[in-house]
């Protein structure tokens, strides 16, 4: 109740300056069965109780109602109002609506899926056939050569779902590749006013082009040839060619809304997916007042795999989002393909960058005058980011502009460039944003440079303002290049964890591909984003952990195809405990932020490996009651946790489970408090599942993270036979560390458990804290 208390009063204080009618939408949680049968529906019964509370001048209006992932409803109340409704009897949570923001070729054949693999993942499930991927986000266009139904079967006989058709989304926008397609928009309503149809669609019809990207990353069909501008030339597919989607349009222009995102899991769910993709995200609060950990939590409980974005907040630490340990949490990593453009200064010196572009080019062997934008007069802040309106075209006008990266969009720097007179744009990343590069399809000759060589790039403009001879650059467009290496490296952008709700859970879970990533594009929507742009792509290149998710999304399809007796909490074991962590080199895998060696709080168990995660070997697995245990041992009230699972939880047992480590993840962190001790000590309980051979034994090999003793009991599991269970313990000692008050240090290794053909590898964590 104290989380409750602190979240109502703090709305209460917000919200006198926060909407001009001091309303906003609330989640509203019910009792389960508790419905008097005085009322036909429970929506009439929901509404009674909202006239209960509610002023007389104010309708009792119900937003969307919840019975699969969700008992309950949402509601557009002021504070006071959601503070009346919770002291109702069959009232157990009001929770406030959080709103959500999208998180935003080659890598089936990087990631080993290639179509002529006979006996590889592909193969073993027909590539996906009678699987569901249901995506979260935009909506999608239907049109789009990925979404063919040529040489499909019919649908799944379980699926329960509809194709909702509109006057821009006909009778004829599904078939049997897309064959769900639904969208909601009561919440983002309820906050923003009646939608503009002028510039969104009130249909499943995608006009930002995410939703449609994402998908297509997921289950895209084979399409030849596929580019964007001419650059990424080749076959573009979705990791799980034949399986079937169904999309569930919750984001909007101005966000993706908690109750439309919870009303899409309740649909997915009784539509009957298989998949849940999620691209999105928001704050880390706990979990019982995170709407999309609610949602996956039941979806996970009826046997749905929920993958989800980890977020775009990296470098930095502590950014991870989506970090239900009931979800899977995808970080970003690149793929071994760029699109070289780089800088050549009028003093000789080239400097390396990216883009694509395919407009009309800079003179070959002309070189052009050069400018940094801050330097313009004026405001120095808004034009050295190229701010709207905030260049001189006196200043700027036949010259290549330097724009420092943030506040507007990358593509939207161009444009303002482009305005104001500018021939060609410098985007030159901040410290925050290091060395990582995103290509961007520029609405003008530009290109991207990481933080280091902006300032390098800077200094020789300076430099050169005070000689006779003014600078001057060229940009030089070099396509598409392969086989680069390092490959993967960790995305500068990805979120790293550690995990701020429950540091004992290692996030992100695994890394896939999310680096300027070709996929389908809907129509009316140039490919930089910019409004004024109005070029046609059939297909575009994006960046973020959003791409990277839906990799997983459809490789967990796969994975279920081939072993439909797994649960979700198997196929993320497999995909974990199979995932590699050196590169193309042999080493472990940079940070893309600063060069330097990437660690597991980048990372997690490290870059998936669909073809190893076909055969793992052994799988931990997680049952709905271990994860209740979970949240007692998390010291969550019991109320709390009804309100997450929609179970009586008894947590008198849950000691028996130990801590809140020893919930069955494939990954082991452990956290010490130091408080003065000088030796400190920890246990892990774990319970593997042998998917691989009878008579297998495993032996264990231990990387013990430096300055610690790590012991395993036993030291080899023998097994008798397949699906066969098998607990180990290990135990953990180290010495305390000198750190400042508020001082963290974190040391990794890991446990290896090997038959000789299989390697089930969990990352080790040992987490040292000085407290303030």
């Amino acid at each position: 109740m104290g989380f409750f208390l602190f979240f109502f009063l703090s709305l209460l204080s917000l919200a006198s300056s926060a909407s001009r009618d001091h309303h906003k939408t609330f989640i509203v949680r019910v009792q389960n069965d508790a419905k008097p049968s005085i009322f036909t529906t429970h929506k009439h019964w929901y509404e009674s109780s909202l006239a209960s509370v509610l002023s007389p001048s104010t309708p009792a209006q119900v937003l969307h109602v919840y019975d699969t992932v969700f008992h309950g409803f949402s509601a557009k109340l002021s504070p006071t109002d959601a503070l009346n409704l919770q002291t109702l009897p069959h009232i157990l949570a009001v929770i406030p609506e959080q709103v959500r923001r999208l998180h935003t070729t080659r890598s089936p054949q990087f990631l080993g899926l290639q179509t002529t693999d006979s006996a590889g993942l592909l193969k073993e499930s027909d590539f996906g056939s009678d699987l569901v991927i249901g995506v979260l986000d935009t909506g999608i266009w239907p049109e789009r050569q990925s979404f063919n139904d040529r040489d499909l079967g019919p649908v799944p006989s379980k699926w329960k779902g509809q194709c909702v058709t509109t006057k821009d989304f006909g009778p004829g926008s599904c078939n049997k590749k897309l064959i769900g397609a639904r969208f909601f928009c009561s919440g983002y309503e309820a906050s923003n006013g009646k939608m503009n149809e002028t510039s969104e669609f009130r249909s499943p019809r995608d006009t930002d082009g995410h939703g449609t990207h994402t998908a297509s990353i997921a289950a895209g069909r084979y399409v030849f040839p596929a580019s964007t501008l001419g650059y990424a030339k080749g076959v573009a597919a979705g990791m799980a060619p034949k399986a079937r989607l169904a999309a569930y349009k919750v984001c909007w222009t101005d966000g993706c809304f908690d109750s439309d995102i919870l009303a899409a899991f309740d649909a997915a769910v009784a539509d009957g997916v298989d998949v849940i993709s999620l691209s999105v995200g928001g704050v880390v609060v706990p979990y019982h007042l995170d709407a999309i950990a609610i949602g996956a939590f039941s979806a996970a409980d009826q046997g749905v795999f929920v993958s989800a974005s980890a977020g775009n907040g990296g470098p930095g630490g502590l950014t991870v989002t989506n970090v239900a340990p009931w979800v899977a949490t995808i970080g970003a990593g690149t793929i071994d393909r760029d699109f070289p453009a780089d800088v050549k200064l009028g003093n000789g010196k080239v400097v390396p960058g990216v883009s694509v572009y395919n407009g009309p080019g800079l003179s070959p062997g002309r070189m052009y005058p050069l400018v940094y934008g801050g330097t313009g007069g004026g405001d120095g802040y808004s034009s050295s980011l190229c701010l709207e309106g905030s260049l001189d075209p006196v200043f700027v006008k036949g010259k290549i502009v330097v724009c420092d990266r943030g506040i507007n969009s990358r593509a939207a720097k161009g444009e303002v460039v482009k305005k104001a007179g500018g021939i060609g744009m410098i985007l030159a990343n901040g410290v925050f944003d290091g060395e990582g590069l995103v290509a961007d399809c520029h609405v003008l000759p530009a290109t991207a440079v990481g933080a280091s060589n902006g300032d390098e790039i800077r200094g020789y403009i300076d430099s050169a303002s005070k000689s006779k001879s003014p600078a001057t650059a060229t940009i030089l467009f070099k396509g598409t290049r392969l086989g680069v290496r390092p490959a993967p490296v960790v995305a500068s952008f990805s979120a790293r964890g550690p995990n701020p709700e429950t540091p004992e859970i290692l996030k992100p879970d695994v890394i896939a591909p999310g680096l300027n990533i070709l996929a389908a594009w809907p129509d009316k929507v140039g490919p930089s984003g910019v409004s004024s742009d109005s070029r046609n792509t059939e297909f575009n290149i994006l960046s973020g952990t959003s791409m990277a998710c839906p990799h997983v999304s459809g490789l967990a399809a796969l994975l279920k195809a081939a072993h439909p007796e797994w649960s979700p909490a198997a196929i993320k074991s497999a995909l974990m405990t199979s995932a590699y962590t050196v590169d193309n080199r042999g080493e472990t895998m940079l940070d893309e932020s600063n060069g330097n060696t990437s660690t597991v709080l980048d990372f997690g168990s490290g870059h998936v490996h669909p073809t190893k995660a076909m055969d793992p070997g052994l799988v931990y697995d997680i049952t709905t009651m271990d994860y209740i245990d979970f949240l007692c041992n998390s010291n969550y009230t019991i109320n709390n946790i009804r309100v997450l699972t929609r179970k009586n939880a008894d947590c008198s047992g849950a000691k028996r489970a130990g801590h809140v480590g020893n919930l069955n993840y494939p990954s082991l962190s452990a956290v010490f408090q130091q408080y003065g001790r000088r030796n400190m000590s920890t246990h892990f309980i774990r319970r593997v599942t042998n998917v691989g051979e009878p008579n297998s034994i495993y032996k264990v090999t231990i990387r013990p993270p430096s300055g610690t003793v790590v012991t395993v009991e036993p030291e080899q599991l023998v097994f008798r036979r397949v699906g066969q269970k098998l607990n180990f313990l290990v135990r953990v000692q180290t010495m305390a560390v000198k750190l400042s008050p508020g001082g963290t240090s974190m040391r990794a290794g890991s446990i290896v458990w090997s038959d000789g053909k299989h390697e089930v590898t969990s990352p080790l964590t040992v987490t040292m804290q000085q407290p303030i």
